[in-house]
């Protein structure tokens, strides 16, 4: 009986709830508003290399018994992951040749400070980028892509030669150093 009595004492409550719930007179509104927003088409990153590292190391450059260039030289490929450009993009990449950096002055006769060689950026666009540092032009240099994408792009390097012929041989020394730059940007 107790509860009876107060489910009944609880209804009037609950009415009172309802009716101060309501509201009285004029009511206005306003909408629907726009909602606006961009996504820059100019935007490209290039990624990060797979394997963290930004060193090419082709290790012992000669055949240790003739002094000369080897022939089957090759340094294993890096990967860029992660890249992205949301407009059409041109892909480019230059080179510098690997110079002796301790041996400054001019090589003796038959050898040379430099070494040639072939850098490629491949994956993003339909043709490779290329550069040849002992090219006196690039044009291959720069590709184009006709549409936005994401995926990896590959930097590799082949090619690889005595500067001013292979019968020269590279001036012993520590560190041959030259550098690779890939850059990838909206096309106009």
């Amino acid at each position: 009986m107790r509860r009876a009595l107060l489910l009944i004492a609880l209804t009037p409550l609950a009415f009172a709830g309802a009716a101060s719930a309501q509201t009285y007179g004029p009511s206005d509104s306003v909408g629907p508003i726009q909602i606006t927003a961009t996504v820059p088409n100019n935007i490209c990153t290039i990624g990060d290399l797979s394997d963290g590292d930004n060193l090419f190391d082709v290790g012992v450059m000669i055949d240790t018994t003739t002094g000369l260039l080897l022939p089957n030289l090759a340094a294993p490929p890096k990967v860029l992951t992660g890249t992205q450009c949301g407009a059409p993009s041109q892909l480019t990449i230059a080179a510098t040749q690997m110079t002796a950096q301790a041996f400054l002055t001019a090589p003796p006769t038959g050898f040379s400070r430099a070494v040639d060689y072939t850098a490629t950026a491949s994956g993003w666009t339909p043709i490779d980028a290329s550069f040849t540092t002992s090219a006196a032009a690039n044009a291959g240099a720069s590709q184009t892509r006709d549409s936005g994408g994401s995926g990896q792009i590959t930097i590799s390097l082949s090619n690889f030669a005595t500067s001013g012929g292979p019968s020269l041989r590279p001036v012993a020394d520590d560190t041959y150093q030259g550098a690779i730059v890939v850059t990838l940007a909206a096309a106009s």
